[in-house]
């Protein structure tokens, strides 16, 4: 009988949510006939050292959240996942993103020579993650990480794309994030997206972006000084640009048409897409963006940039002629764009709702977790079980 035991290593896991970690959780549940360990950094002290995840075993090493903690979880990483694989022998490790890379490759140059895929998940630039000077000092242990994984697992072809930049032979397997359709597919109810207007024809923007530059907020913000008043915006998240932000609106005058409504859990995400009449994130790179087909399964038109992943899944009417329109896009930096896309879809009813039937049809045909995982089962870990 196969050895079905998977150690995953990953930056971060459950309390913290993101697109990496929803897809972790996504994936396992689904895998019922394997073992999935994980060695994770404990970013808190309230955190368990040790504790069950849905079908994960998550062991926890290090202290806090702090730069120099990361640096450090990378050798308490090798260690606990040399003591655990002396243990349970593990047929495969599982890489979540780039930087997961150092201690599976540290273990290699020590002996482990076991197999294993590297999932990229990566939302900034290929230049951000590998060109900055001290970065640039690890270079040759990332570029033996890309060349010695069995699969490579990209979440876009924006980001199969590094796996050519590093002279890579590794076999590509090109598998999206998905969504949860269950979850994110609103209810049928009357006067969607008006639910509890208070002023009359009230048109309601809605962005879930974590609160950084590279998703391009300062400049969706500006983009209302070009709409009229009834337009408004909700930011659903939190980050380090919070204050910056909100300073911005004050400026502009627009703290009345802007609502921050700050961190919210993945589970109450739904609840703002389905209150909201157009989903809009001017993103300066990404990976894929996640937020842009949960949005779709909403049943909201997304306007968006045609930045690294998101060509992948949204094509704009005045696109290629062979793909079903599934948004608008705006180009990078430009809030003068914004403004005259959401005009046009406050203005044109029927290219609203040709969007929206197009996205929806889009995220139940390629994008349930449930096609996702049994993907990654078949193309990527099966795979590495016949090896050896």
């Amino acid at each position: 009988m196969l050895n079905k035991k998977i150690l995953i290593f990953s930056l971060s896991y459950y309390p913290l949510v993101g697109g990496a970690e929803v897809a972790i959780k996504e994936i396992t549940s689904r895998i019922r006939d394997s073992e999935f360990d994980m060695v994770t950094l404990r970013f808190d002290k309230n955190h368990k050292e040790f504790e069950k995840v849905g079908n994960v075993d998550v062991y926890r090493v290090g202290f806090g959240s702090s730069y120099l903690s990361k640096i450090l979880f990378i050798p308490l990483a090798l260690f606990k996942a040399w003591k655990l694989d002396r243990e349970k022998k593990y047929k495969k490790f599982w890489v979540m993103m780039t930087y997961m890379l150092f201690p599976v490759t540290l273990m290699r140059l020590f002996g482990n020579k076991t197999p294993y895929v590297l999932t990229l998940q990566d939302g900034d630039p290929f230049e951000h993650v590998f060109k900055r000077p001290h970065v640039r000092l690890f270079a040759p242990l990332l570029k033996k990480g890309f060349k010695e994984a069995e699969v490579v697992q990209p979440i876009s072809n924006f980001l199969a794309s590094w796996v050519r930049k590093f002279s890579s032979r590794s076999r590509v397997e090109v598998i999206p994030n998905g969504v949860d359709l269950k979850k994110f597919t609103r209810p049928d109810f009357p006067a969607h997206g008006r639910e509890g207007n208070s002023r009359e024809n009230l048109v309601r923007l809605v962005t879930t972006s974590r609160l950084v530059k590279k998703n391009g907020l300062e400049d969706l913000i500006e983009s209302l000084k070009y709409l009229p008043t009834n337009v408004c915006l909700k930011i659903v998240g939190s980050g380090p640009l919070d204050s910056k932000l909100k300073s911005k609106s004050q400026k502009l005058n627009l703290e009345d048409r802007v609502e921050f409504v700050g961190h919210v859990s993945h589970n109450d995400v739904v609840k703002h897409l389905w209150k909201a009449d157009i989903f809009i994130r001017p993103s300066l790179s990404e990976g894929m963006g996640v937020s842009f087909i949960e949005a779709m399964a909403a049943g909201l038109p997304v306007v968006a940039t045609p930045v690294g992943g998101i060509p992948d899944f949204l094509s704009d009417p005045e696109g290629s002629s062979h793909k079903a329109p599934t948004g608008l896009f705006v180009p990078p930096r430009d809030p003068k764009a914004i403004a005259r896309a959401i005009e046009r879809l406050t203005k044109n009813e029927r290219l609203k709702e040709t969007l929206i039937t197009n996205s929806q049809r889009l995220v139940r045909e390629k994008y349930d977790w449930d096609l996702i995982a049994e993907d990654m089962k078949k193309r990527v870990l099966q795979t590495i079980d016949k090896i050896g």
